[in-house]
């Protein structure tokens, strides 16, 4: 069998097929079963990229259990406190990730050790005495071989439950309630519709698994397509190997994946067929209107969008048709969903005028966060559900995204959007990445700051910066400092973690203005 007939799931140098792989989900579950979880509890996952999230992931919704996809980026004492506040009763980790926060794991818990594949260890240039396994271990492999697969599967089937960043204040595990088969089949419809997950189509997964977007689409790919490639981490060119070895039809991508295959040099590019591509969805971030012409021209009408969050679902789709047509869009409402701009006191605002994003998805069930109830409540308009996005709509109900609202800059009372500036600054040949941020200002209350990634060997001056912008855009959204950075913090879709540049310049104020 070849790598273009081969059906199943592959991360590195490993690969399941489907029919093994629903059994060992099954194993999964009956070993869940025999430590006592029942429908409604949780399963912590500490798990880099690979076949073990997924099948991990499955065996406990087979139970009607909530699979929880940890950040492994965390230290050890914001694990323990995910695996308390979801009340896991099981820890799933890799070796070296568990042997980092193995102090911090509370006592009772059952813990089962994924061994770090050769591949995996290389990726993330990880040491042997990092991955050593610890002394009487349970390990994945030998447990899994050790159960008989369950025959039946719990009726009601529950998402993943997903923990947002704690960007402000301690993190939230977003908590849908369980789904009927039936009803889970026309949410499973409804989610292939947009994310152009169907039999037959051959995925790749370059983003985190503890990530909503790529979690969702993950679980949606290994029960549907005929594919699905997990990536350990995103790189490049590796993945335009991955799509010309097998033929792939399908991913789940962000922004700024494309704009690092976009700097790959023309001859880079050339050596790899990506003419099997059919349906390449993308979120988490604006997409620069630039890029996502230059993606189009190289892929082909192939790339689509959506605009959603961890608690509202799908708000908004886009093709690559309509992203030509209204430049900067994230298209217009799905079919069943409530969206709308509102102001601070809740009113709609009129076309084209932005406001806080808020709605509500209809085929998505409804959600509370875990143990914090009152949270909840502070999103909610009348049933709708603010996603902390500030945009608009045109006259022809499509959406424009101005920035998060976190985000938004107010400089002597004027309001500026970072996302503007930077969809500007990544254009600029010699820039990589960069992040646009306001900082504490004596006069005008906050001031534009950017930290720039230069791309390969080119270092521009603060002034070169300054000038180009200077063309593009007014001058108050012009950076008054300016800073180069070898690296970006970033989470493994590349993602810029913009607290961290942030949050330092913030911290002798009371309060952020």
């Amino acid at each position: 069998m070849t790598d273009t007939d081969f059906k199943g799931l592959v991360c590195g140098a490993r690969a399941v097929a489907k029919a093994e792989f629903d059994a060992r989900a099954r194993r999964v579950a009956a070993g869940l079963r025999d430590f006592g979880i029942v429908p409604g509890d949780a399963v912590a996952l500490l798990l880099r990229n690979d076949i073990a999230v997924l099948e991990a992931s499955f065996g406990a919704r087979a139970l009607g259990a909530y699979a929880v996809p940890i950040n492994w980026h965390l230290v050890g004492r914001e694990v323990a406190y995910i695996i308390e506040d979801c009340g896991a009763r099981v820890l799933i980790a890799h070796a070296d990730l568990l042997n980092a926060v193995a102090d911090a794991v509370p006592a009772g818990i059952e813990v089962v050790v994924v061994p770090d594949a050769p591949d995996l260890q290389a990726v993330f240039r990880l040491s042997d005495e990092a991955c050593a396994m610890p002394p009487g271990a349970r390990v994945w492999d030998d447990w899994i071989a050790g159960l008989a697969p369950i025959e039946e599967l719990y009726d009601e089937i529950p998402d993943s439950m997903i923990y947002t960043s704690g960007t402000t204040g301690m993190p939230k595990g977003v908590r849908r309630l369980p789904q009927t088969r039936e009803g889970l089949a026309h949410t499973a419809e409804a989610r292939s519709r947009i994310n152009g997950v169907k039999p037959g189509m051959r995925t790749v997964i370059p983003g985190p698994l503890y990530h909503s977007a790529p979690n969702g689409y993950g679980l949606l790919s290994a029960h549907v397509a005929d594919l699905t490639v997990v990536m350990p981490r995103f790189d490049a060119e590796g993945m335009l190997a991955l799509i010309d070895r097998y033929k792939l039809s399908g991913a789940i991508m962000a922004p700024t994946m494309f704009i690092r295959l976009l700097k790959l040099p023309e001859e880079v590019r050339a050596k790899y067929d990506v003419s099997s591509m059919r349906f390449v969805i993308h979120a988490a971030a604006p997409c620069p209107t630039e890029i996502k012409r230059a993606m189009i021209d190289w892929w082909g009408p192939v790339i689509n969008e959506f605009y959603g969050s961890t608690e509202v679902g799908h708000v908004t789709f886009c093709d690559s048709e309509e992203a030509l047509a209204k430049p900067g869009t994230v298209g217009k409402r799905c079919p069943g969903t409530v969206a709308k701009a509102l102001d601070d006191e809740g009113n709609e605002q009129p076309v084209g005028v932005p406001g806080e994003i808020y709605g509500r998805v209809g085929h998505f069930h409804d959600f509370t966060y875990h143990n914090m109830p009152d949270e909840w409540a502070k999103l909610d308009r009348d049933g709708l559900v603010a996603t902390g996005d500030v945009g608009y709509f045109d006259e022809d109900g499509y959406l424009f995204l101005c920035d998060r609202k976190r985000d938004m800059v107010i400089s002597g009372g004027v309001n500026i959007y970072p996302a503007e500036i930077e969809a500007v600054l990544v254009g600029m040949p010699e820039v990589a990445d960069c992040a646009v941020f306001g900082i504490p200002d004596a006069e005008f209350g906050e001031k534009l700051m950017a930290v720039v990634q230069p791309h390969g060997g080119a270092a521009p001056s603060a002034g070169e910066i300054k000038a180009y912008l200077r063309e593009r855009l007014a001058g108050y959204k012009v950076p008054r400092l300016i800073e180069l950075r070898e690296k970006l913090p970033r989470d493994d879709s590349g993602k810029i973690y913009k607290r961290l540049l942030r949050d330092p310049y913030w911290q002798d104020h009371e309060t952020r203005i």
